[in-house]
């Protein structure tokens, strides 16, 4: 007789109880309360404003006379103010017209500032619109003007810190701001002045290319005088049309 063992029972498989997560709060709940309170503090501060504009206007309706007061208070200023600025207006256009440059002052001047006293220059004659524009990307040109007499004028300044004993103005300075003068500036003239001395090479080169040149002692009698630069300088071309 066999004797049957008797079977083994297999474990029960063990469950894999999850355990709750807790809860967190939601970043986006947070930021949610945080606009609300936000658009709650401008709903407050806006009524608060309002209130006190209504309060504002309601005062003035009583008190009316006060807006008089201001409204005269206003134009008073506004017009003082007016009168100051026309005095100064009139007085700027009275030392342009006393403006006065010697050689020795021009000579210690820095180039820029040389181009500034060539503008004011300009002023002093009529130019209303005269401007310095010289630096990077100048395209050689560093002082614009419109003459009384409707011509643009293209200027160049050459400034030599030891006047007529430094280097000498040559003609690749002429080359550089005739090949943009005209073309960008729309030039009726175009000018190099200095207060220094040009190359021999160059008066040839400005009367083949149309040009003009201010050397020196041409300088000289514009910037210590009162006669305008187109009285000094030869074969000016003539005034556009309508400013005869």
């Amino acid at each position: 007789m066999v004797t049957r063992r008797p079977a083994r029972r297999r474990p029960a498989p063990r469950r894999n109880i999850r355990r709750p997560a807790p809860r967190r709060r939601s970043a986006r709940s947070r930021r949610q309360r945080q606009r609300d309170a936000q658009v709650m503090v401008g709903v407050g501060v806006g009524a608060l404003a309002v209130a006190a504009l209504w309060a504002l206007v309601s005062w003035l309706l009583v008190n009316w006379w006060i807006l008089i007061v201001l409204g005269a208070v206003a134009v008073t200023a506004g017009a003082g103010w007016i009168h100051r600025r026309q005095q100064q207006l009139a007085w700027g256009r009275v030392r342009q017209q006393a403006l006065r440059y010697g050689l020795p002052e021009l000579d210690a001047l820095h180039h820029r500032d040389f181009e500034y006293a060539v503008r004011d220059l300009m002023l002093r004659d009529g130019c209303a619109d005269a401007r310095q524009i010289g630096g990077a990307g100048d395209n050689g040109a560093d002082v614009l003007a419109t003459d009384p007499l409707g011509r643009t004028w293209v200027i160049q300044c050459k400034h030599r810190k030891d006047g007529d004993r430094g280097s000498a103005v040559g003609t690749p300075d002429l080359q550089r701001v005739n090949g943009t003068a005209r073309q960008l500036y729309g030039a009726d003239i175009v000018l190099v002045v200095t207060n220094g001395r040009f190359s021999a090479r160059c008066p040839p080169l400005a009367t083949q290319l149309h040009m003009h040149l201010a050397d020196r002692r041409t300088l000289a009698t514009w910037a210590s005088g009162s006669r305008p630069l187109w009285e000094l300088l030869p074969r000016i071309p003539a005034p556009r049309s309508g400013h005869r």
